[in-house]
């Protein structure tokens, strides 16, 4: 049941229960986790917006821009280095996918294909009171996570000249 599952009845087909279905755990995921960061998104962006001077956007109109022309040629180029910020720290943190949806969406039915390196270091530390193993997981995974935002500063200084440090 829910409002997904009714609008696939009323179009004739099937009812899903999405909660228990395993193949649509990282479709969930994926929609909920991006539903999750568009607020913060939407604050940064704003903020880099914000920053672009006005009268580039008047001498775009002046010049015979359209809105979609100004969005082109004057914000895009406006907002690059933000851009380029928050997808050097997305990609630092890519691997930590983070706990709290995959632990709260996982079930019994789903545990097989929710289960990411956060739950996993949590059942292996806390549950099974393996400390060591659990331990030596997540600082892997904090090592790749900061070769990763290394990597990715550098190519981005490389292409663009522009990075966070």
């Amino acid at each position: 049941e829910g409002i997904i599952s009714n609008i696939i009845v009323s179009r004739g087909g099937t009812a899903v229960n999405f909660l228990m279905s395993g193949q649509h755990t990282w479709l969930k995921m994926l929609a909920w986790g991006m539903w999750k960061g568009i607020g913060w998104s939407a604050i940064i962006y704003i903020a880099g917006i914000s920053g672009i001077d006005q009268q580039l956007y008047e001498a775009a109109t002046i010049d015979g821009a359209n809105k979609w022309k100004q969005l082109l040629h004057v914000t895009l180029p406006g907002i690059s280095s933000t851009i380029t910020v928050v997808l050097i720290l997305n990609i630092g943190r890519m691997m930590s996918i983070g706990f709290d949806q995959p632990y709260l969406l996982g079930n019994g039915s789903v545990i097989e294909i929710s289960d990411v390196i956060s739950t996993y270091v949590y059942r292996l530390g806390l549950q099974s009171a393996d400390i060591s193993r659990s331990t030596a997981i997540g600082l892997f995974q904090s090592v790749v996570n900061l070769i990763m935002l290394f990597a990715t500063n550098y190519l981005s200084k490389r292409i663009s000249g522009e990075g966070i440090y």
